[in-house]
């Protein structure tokens, strides 16, 4: 049987998308086409798939020990390579833009942060990374506070005009909102 349709099958019937590689790979000892299996079976582009899965081969896949398909299979769900892109609206696009603009006013990020952030935006979870933009600020030497407070309360803003906005995210803004006019 094809290894996309036996991943199919996995995640039809509630298996994660990393148990649903370590299934496959301990049962053939080949990652890399049951990594590609499962991110074409979540309908993951090829074209994106492939790309995914260069930047991890080598640390992951290029190697294999038997007994460690759970660890790979749950650090590669860590790293997004199992996200299933979302399409994002004109709105959405334009949050996105705000939050860029947020962070380039940051004056640096940690790199675990800027992960997260990325799959977020990659997921259409921008609740998420504007409740997490606005729980941080910039740098006291290299960041931009004026800009960085005022791409997150417009960022807010269009937001909350989204159909049934999360409640944390009226306290968020009103946090922006502050901080903006204290810069």
């Amino acid at each position: 049987m094809h290894l996309t349709t036996l991943a199919r099958h996995a995640l039809s019937r509630g298996r994660t998308p990393a148990e649903t590689y370590a299934l496959l790979a301990r049962r053939t000892h080949k990652p890399l086409p049951c990594a590609r299996a499962v991110c074409l079976a979540l309908t993951i582009p090829l074209a994106e798939t492939t790309r995914r899965l260069d930047d991890c081969h080598d640390a992951l896949l290029a190697n294999p020990r038997p007994g460690t398909e759970t660890d790979t299979g749950e650090l590669l769900e860590a790293l997004g390579v199992f996200d299933i892109p979302v399409s994002l609206t004109d709105t959405e696009l334009a949050i996105v833009e705000h939050f860029l603009t947020a962070i380039d006013a940051m004056g640096g990020i940690r790199p675990g942060h800027q992960h997260g952030l990325q799959r977020w935006f990659t997921t259409g979870n921008l609740t998420t990374a504007y409740l997490s933009l606005a729980a941080a600020r910039p740098l006291p030497r290299t960041g931009d506070p004026t800009r960085y407070w005022a791409a997150l309360t417009t960022a807010g803003e269009l937001l909350t005009t989204t159909p049934n906005p999360d409640p944390r995210l009226k306290y968020a803004l009103t946090h922006c909102r502050t901080q903006a006019t204290r810069t």
